[in-house]
């Protein structure tokens, strides 16, 4: 094949094109599109009647730069938007209700009930504090307030916890919830 200066030509097994500027023999510089030039042998190239390149062929609505630009940025990912009382709701509930921790309180003790309660909520806070979850409600229920004053005792003891009763509008008067204060720093 013949060129001559000023041709459009396309390389064949790259993704190139650009304009004839020089011939030697049987290397060809030609200058792309983004205004490089480059040599090539006669025999890796085509010329191509209408200035227009493999890249406005595949991409007829946008140009390759845009793509690339596209690609580039980092999308973020949307979150759905919570509303502000559903941001401040506890991320853990500890339902120490007896019921709910065993089939049958049939041989139980007030005592044994209220040990299996505590070991449950101590064990609970133990796992909120070591998975880093930031508040836990322990819903005790009302009775006659010894579970909810053992627990009191309970938390008291531990020195990033700090507790108060949980939303009365969710739980009435029958649970407590617990703020756990995350370390930032090590010792």
């Amino acid at each position: 094949m013949s060129f001559k200066k000023g041709d459009y030509v396309l390389v064949l097994d790259e993704d190139l094109s650009g304009t004839v500027k020089s011939i030697k023999g049987n290397v060809i510089s030609i200058e792309t599109q983004e205004g490089f030039l480059m040599d090539f042998n006669s025999n890796e190239l085509v010329k191509k009647e209408k200035k227009e390149s493999i890249k406005s062929n595949l991409f007829s609505h946008s140009s390759i730069d845009d793509v690339v630009l596209e690609k580039e940025q980092p999308k973020r990912k949307k979150k759905p938007k919570k509303k502000a009382k559903e941001r401040n709701e506890p991320t853990m509930e500890v339902d120490l209700h007896i019921n709910e921790l065993v089939k049958s309180t049939r041989g139980m003790t007030n005592y044994d009930m209220l040990t299996l309660q505590l070991d449950t909520a101590k064990r609970k806070l133990d796992f909120a504090i070591a998975n880093r979850i930031q508040k836990v409600v322990f819903i005790h229920g009302v009775g006659e307030g010894v579970l909810k004053l053992e627990l009191e005792y309970l938390f008291g003891r531990y020195d990033n916890v700090k507790f108060y009763d949980a939303n009365y509008q969710k739980y009435g008067l029958g649970a407590t919830e617990v703020y756990i204060y995350q370390n930032t720093t090590s010792n």
